[in-house]
């Protein structure tokens, strides 16, 4: 009988003795305790040594303020063409009330995730496969404002939604596949022809310069040509000019008219003689022998008698 007893307070002492241990807490940094006192809330207990009344107080809910990543698991959305595609995603969300968090719902993180594949589902509904492929920004920034909203009650914040991966039929792929093939096709045809077209258009542009280029050449050669002419003209004119000019004032000197009229006479006798060659009829004037007069005849501008 005295054994039973020992043992009895035994086992009162060592349960005093952990929940005396029990109320001693140690909260680590970003972690936040709910403390409930005879069923109601309390307190919240941030980091650092707390001690709680045996008994009494009682650690309800515990919390971290980290941000906190929550797989959403795959689920089956049917676009607006009637496909279906099998989407999946990450919900970034943070505590931002502890009491809210612990008090306004059952569990926060189990709400989040079917808000979210609810208004994905929604969002993707309103939307044909190849815009919803495209436009992941769209359907996250949708979700996280419809979460956000709902949300509040909860005292939670969500951050951000990524979607990971839009699945389609593997039927709609080797569909979309072969799409694919035939735009790079056509977009290598046309390719192509253009880089054709622009060679044509290029050769075209270069005959047309090289013909332009032909042409002024030759019109500046015949200008310099004629400029060429035209001062060789006025060269010869000036120069001709210059020498009768010479011719004229040398006639006009002492002994002038002498040497004009051998000159002359050295020019017909030359002359005479390249015209009076074999079976050549010619016309000699009757005063030829009479070279003198006939000289001077020349030189007073009259003309010999035949």
């Amino acid at each position: 009988m005295e054994f039973i007893y020992l043992g009895f307070w035994s086992i009162i002492a060592i349960y005093l003795i952990y929940k005396i241990f029990r109320c001693i807490r140690i909260i680590p940094a970003q972690d936040v305790l709910i403390v409930e006192r005879l069923g109601k809330y309390s307190r919240s207990l941030r980091a650092g040594f707390h001690i709680l009344i045996p008994f009494i107080d009682r650690d309800a809910y515990y919390h971290t303020l980290k941000e906190q990543s929550i797989d959403v698991q795959p689920q089956i959305c049917i676009t607006h063409d009637n496909v279906q595609v099998k989407v999946d995603g990450v919900i970034y969300l943070k505590i931002i009330d502890p009491v809210r968090a612990s008090y306004g719902i059952e569990d926060f993180q189990f709400a989040a995730i079917q808000l979210a594949q609810t208004t994905m589902r929604s969002v993707i509904g309103t939307m044909e496969l190849d815009k919803t492929i495209g436009e992941k920004d769209l359907i996250n920034s949708t979700i996280v404002a419809a979460i956000d909203q709902a949300s509040e009650p909860w005292g939670i914040k969500v951050n951000r939604y990524e979607i990971l991966n839009i699945v389609p039929p593997k039927s709609v792929l080797d569909a979309m596949e072969k799409e694919k093939k035939a735009q790079i096709a056509k977009r290598s045809q046309v390719l192509l022809s253009e880089g054709e077209r622009d060679s044509r258009i290029n050769r075209s542009l270069g005959f047309k310069e090289e013909a332009v280029n032909k042409s002024e050449g030759e019109k500046q050669r015949r200008i310099n040509s004629a400029e060429g002419k035209a001062t060789e003209i006025e060269a010869l004119a000036v120069a001709t000019a210059k020498g009768i000019e010479s011719i004229a004032g040398a006639i006009s000197d002492q002994g002038g008219a002498s040497a004009i009229k051998l000159q002359i006479t050295k020019a017909f006798i030359h002359n005479f003689l390249n015209v009076a060659k074999e079976n050549t009829e010619i016309l000699i004037p009757a005063d030829v022998m009479n070279l003198p007069n006939l000289i001077a005849n020349l030189t007073e501008g009259k003309k010999p008698k035949a």
